[in-house]
């Protein structure tokens, strides 16, 4: 059986698709499991990464309370997802980040796309670095799969989605991997 790491998976919403089809999906995430103390087993097939946003996003310049970035905190998390990833050398791993400052460690990102590209209704910017086949982009215009309501209430928010509320549970809503994106993702990485 295929194992998928789901690194930093939360809720496990980008290896869902996987688990669904039958693989052996590992979600590797706190408060159970932490990335940098975790050993991989052998022949993992791929690995998802998901390491937090929070250090690196630009959103934070706008909602943070003004306190100083951690990036070496940021860092060791996503050190930790690069080294597993290195160490298991799997068929295909995508690391994911919102369009941010991660870049300045990570060099260009290999992809990058908007939930409204797979059918998910808001906007993010989000990066993908690794080796992978990028997932096709399914919708050209926005306004088949988004009302002019959501269209206007991301433009007035900096692009955030207003389907998980606000503050804490708006940020923990963005940091779900968009169920269209997985779905698209999933079947060009098999």
């Amino acid at each position: 059986m295929k194992i998928i790491l789901d690194l930093c998976g939360g809720t496990g919403a980008w290896s869902r698709p996987y688990e669904d089809a039958g693989y052996d999906v590992r979600i590797i995430t706190l408060p159970e499991q932490d990335v940098r103390d975790y050993i991989p087993p052998s022949n993992v097939y791929g690995i998802l990464a998901a390491p937090p946003c929070t250090e690196f996003s630009l959103a934070r310049n706008f909602y943070s309370n003004k306190k100083p970035r951690d990036f070496k905190g940021g860092l060791s998390v996503v050190d930790a997802c690069m080294r597993i990833i290195w160490r298991c050398d799997p068929s295909f791993w995508a690391l994911e980040n919102p369009i941010g400052m991660l870049s300045n460690w990570l060099g260009q990102n290999k992809y990058f796309f908007h939930p409204w590209w797979f059918g998910d209704p808001w906007t993010k910017r989000t990066a993908l670095w690794g080796n992978f086949n990028p997932p096709p982009r399914i919708y050209f215009d926005r306004n088949k799969v988004m009302t002019e309501e959501q269209i206007s209430k991301c433009q007035k928010n900096l692009n955030m989605p207003h389907i998980y509320g606000s503050g804490e549970k708006r940020a923990a809503g963005r940091a779900i991997t968009p169920p269209g994106f997985a779905k698209t993702f999933f079947r060009a990485n098999q």
